[in-house]
Parts: structure tokens; sequence; C-alpha cells
């Protein structure tokens, strides 16, 4: 029994002491740039890292979001308005990061933005339901990733991209578990193409947090108002039944 606890003890030092090994120091004038910095997840990470002394460019969607980011972080933290479902906008931050890491490179890129994401059956969405969440979530994430490479590149950093464990589970029609699962396929293929240049490629799926908690009232409106915008035909394949249960 002594033989185990102590076998133990040394394999939990050991485990330490290889952790530590892979500790990112010296965190002054590393650049991280994250997405979706509004609310929830990324501006909670925008603040963590700022306090931690990395030199953070947050991407917010709406003045209103940059302003208050900013009420309550250092000075050296910055943001920028950005909107992936415009390659414009796209383009605009890019400059904006290349600027602020002056030569240095980007340290680290995180992906959290998502789509607005219509929940239904199938055959009750559109296209344009579909180009909602995927020009944000997927494509607009692959093509700010791929803008960003070569200063990731120059500095052997690390993409991380953030991800909700629910999107993994397909439950419900619409773009978002699509976006998920193209995530997943993307980072996978990045992360093996990047290993030769020092560029590290990680997937975050995280759950629940209460920040993101979805209202059921407002799910429940987009319900009632893709069943409105249905022809008779798929309504009375469904029966009224259906949308009430």
């Amino acid at each position: 029994l002594h033989i185990a606890i102590l076998a133990s003890i040394l394999s939990l030092t050991i485990y330490w002491i290889i952790r530590d090994r892979y500790r990112v120091r010296n965190l002054n004038g590393k650049h991280v740039f994250i997405t979706g910095c509004d609310t929830g997840l990324g501006n909670s990470l925008a603040k963590w890292l700022d306090k931690k002394g990395f030199c953070v460019i947050a991407a917010c969607a709406t003045e209103k979001g940059s302003q208050e980011l900013q009420s309550c972080s250092s000075l050296s933290l910055k943001t920028v308005n950005l909107n992936l479902a415009d390659s414009n906008s796209i383009a605009r931050a890019v400059v904006f990061v290349t600027e602020q890491t002056a030569g240095k490179g980007l340290f680290g890129l995180v992906s959290n933005a998502e789509g607005t994401a219509p929940a239904g059956p199938t055959d009750w969405l559109r296209i344009e339901d579909f180009h909602s969440v995927l020009d944000v979530s997927l494509l607009g994430l692959i093509e700010i990733t791929l803008k960003l490479l070569p200063l990731l590149k120059k500095a052997e950093g690390r993409v991380v991209n953030l991800m909700n464990a629910k999107g993994l589970m397909a439950f419900v029609g619409g773009g978002y578990s699509l976006s998920k699962w193209g995530m997943e396929a993307f980072s996978d293929t990045l992360r093996i193409e990047m290993q030769h240049f020092g560029v590290k490629v990680s997937i975050v799926e995280h759950g629940f947090f209460k920040a993101e908690e979805v209202n059921s009232d407002i799910i429940e409106k987009h319900l009632f108002k893709l069943w409105n915008r249905l022809t008779p035909e798929i309504r009375d394949s469904y029966g009224e039944k259906y949308l009430i249960e």
C-alpha cells in the first residue's frame, strides 16, 4: 500500500513538472485576438487575459460592447469592430491587428462568435436561415483564420476555437450543428498542417454558462415566426398539434 501511495505521489509530481514546462511565460508583449467579445465567454476571456498581462485585441460587433469592455479593462486592451459575415469588415480588422502587433506576429487567435440560429424542423427553414449561421460561425471563422495565419506563423502562435458542446448534438434542424461539425473538421485539418510551422491549433468544447442560457420564450417566438411563414401544405403535413406539443 505504501509503495502504491509513493508511486502515485511521484507520478503526480512528474505530471506537475511536465505541465509547468508548457506554461506560457513572459506574457507582456504577446498579442491575443479574440472574436465575440461584446458579452459572454469572449467578454470574460478578454478581461481575464488583460489582467494576466497579455496585449488583448477584442473584436466586438457593437460600439456599446466595445465601450463597456474598454471601461473595465486596462489601457493596453484594444477593441475593433468586426462583422464575421462581411469580408470587408474582416479585412479591416486584420489590418488593425497587423498594425497593433507591429511586426511581432500574433501569439493567439481565439474564435468565439456565433451566428443567430433559427431552430426548427429542416423543412421549415430557408437557405438564408442556414447562411445566417454558417456565414458567421463557420465561413467567417475560416476567413479570418486564413487571413491571420501569416501573423500566427510569424509568432509561432496558437489558434483556439471555442465551441459549445451542444452543437455536436444534431437534435434540431438548421446551421448550428453544421457550423460546429465544420469547425471540428477545419480545426483538425489545420492542426496537422500548422505543426510544421510551430502553430498549435486547439478546440475547447465548453458546456452551458449562465450568461448563455437560452430563454425559452425566445425559442418559442422563433418557432411561431417560422410556423407563420410556412406554406399551407407543410403546415398540414405537421398539424397544429405539432407546434403546441
